[in-house]
């Protein structure tokens, strides 16, 4: 199937293989690079699960180090034999999705059939699984040491009571220390099916070649997925306020907004735009408010905004290093309830649609970025492209929407690092 946007100028072709793997092809003629990603629907936050009757409960950070592991064969390292070809290999892990990939200038079948092998071919031994946890034990120290990774955590803990995104991707080092070959292999066995993943690949490819390898070099069946649990659901948050001590010169916070969960039929690409959006409006780099705070000394040039979706959840995050992080949380709870009762005035919503709009632009001419947010949008059964259209379907009223859920008292949190 072939999906043409003539406003963008963007092609995106489309196969489902007889094994449920998605695979698109996204065209960039001219680019020197082609990039390459195979993702599962698979995140830190689905640690619990229910398969094949059995109920399991996984150890924190086992989708994490399952990304690390995958990389090692029977006969050898994965990122060693693209080494041998010129290919830039990586990988990554978020709370919603576990992603493979490469980027080259030549030898993309080769590099391509290396992907497809060491990601559908799991090999795990007690000596290699071993040998990883002290690996990530150092990669968690690191993080722990990271003050802005624990504000991130903190803030997690505050909006949610029970949800497994209030446990840090990696895990701990108490967590990782009961992960097994075993435990690796049931992971994988429940989420690493072709239907619960996608193959992305933009730039310059033959569309039929790929797929004709993706069903060569993937499983001719496709497993039952595992049946996820995220534990129940309130409205409030869990704290209003998460405090740690680390040696910081000035405080780091985030203040969290809950948002209501993705309705059954809900476009996840059109929340995302709306949340977006009503952040830029909010507190983005060119909002009233920022110049606000950043001219009393409150926030700095490193203040950021994020709108985070996952399973049976949502929130807007925001935040930095500030002298006074509770004077800012003021603020930030004060412009929210103003613009939940009186609306968003035209010219500046106007003004930031236009500019979260470039923003959305930008990516397509980022093939890692691109291929990342298409195979979000594949798992959401969208197109990233869609956003163009969607973007006329976001006014004014959709926003103040979101701003009356998130005025409530109940529904603010705020996540702090002070100095030790």
């Amino acid at each position: 199937m072939t999906r043409q946007y003539a406003s963008l100028q963007e092609r995106v072709e489309l196969r489902t293989l007889e094994n449920g793997l998605r695979v698109c092809y996204l065209p960039k003629e001219g680019f020197g690079k082609t990039f390459a990603l195979l993702a599962t629907d698979f995140g830190s936050v689905d640690s619990s699960f229910t398969l094949e009757g059995q109920r399991y409960d996984t150890p924190a950070g086992v989708a994490h180090f399952l990304e690390h592991k995958m990389f090692e064969d029977k006969d050898g390292n994965a990122l060693q034999k693209f080494a041998r070809t010129g290919a830039s290999p990586n990988a990554f892990t978020s709370h919603v999705m576990t992603a493979y990939h490469f980027s080259c200038t030549d030898r993309f079948a080769e590099n391509l059939e290396i992907l497809l092998k060491f990601v559908f071919t799991p090999y795990f031994t007690e000596e290699n699984v071993a040998k990883e946890r002290g690996i990530i034990a150092q990669e968690i120290g690191m993080m722990d040491d990271t003050p802005g990774w624990q504000a991130m955590v903190g803030v997690y803990e505050g909006l949610y009571r029970a949800h497994p995104v209030r446990v840090s991707i990696a895990g701990s080092v108490e967590s990782i220390a009961r992960i097994t070959p075993e435990t690796l292999y049931t992971c994988h066995r429940a989420f690493y099916s072709p239907r619960n993943m996608a193959l992305v690949v933009c730039g310059t490819a033959d569309f039929d070649e790929v797929c004709r390898m993706a069903a060569q070099f993937s499983p001719q069946d496709a497993p039952a997925i595992g049946e996820r649990h995220y534990g129940a659901r309130r409205e409030a948050v869990s704290e209003l306020l998460v405090t740690r001590r680390m040696p910081v010169s000035r405080p780091q916070f985030l203040v969290g907004f809950k948002d209501v969960p993705l309705a059954p039929d809900e476009s996840r690409l059109r929340r995302a735009i709306t949340g977006e959006l009503a952040l830029r409006i909010l507190c983005g780099d060119t909002a009233p408010l920022y110049a606000e705070l950043y001219e009393s000394h409150l926030i700095g040039r490193d203040f950021d905004t994020e709108y985070t979706l996952i399973p049976e959840g949502a929130a807007a995050i925001l935040g930095g290093e500030s002298r006074d992080p509770a004077a800012v949380r003021e603020a930030l709870e004060r412009a929210v309830s103003r613009l939940a009762h009186e609306g968003v005035e035209d010219g500046l919503f106007r003004r930031m649609k236009k500019a979260l709009y470039g923003l959305y632009l930008r990516v397509l001419d980022v093939p890692e970025a691109y291929a990342r947010q298409q195979a979000a949008a594949l798992f959401a059964g969208e197109q990233y492209p869609d956003f163009a259209a969607l973007f006329d379907t976001v006014g004014p009223d959709d926003v103040q929407a979101m701003f009356a859920r998130w005025a409530r008292r109940d529904r603010c949190t705020m996540s702090v690092v002070e100095p030790k």
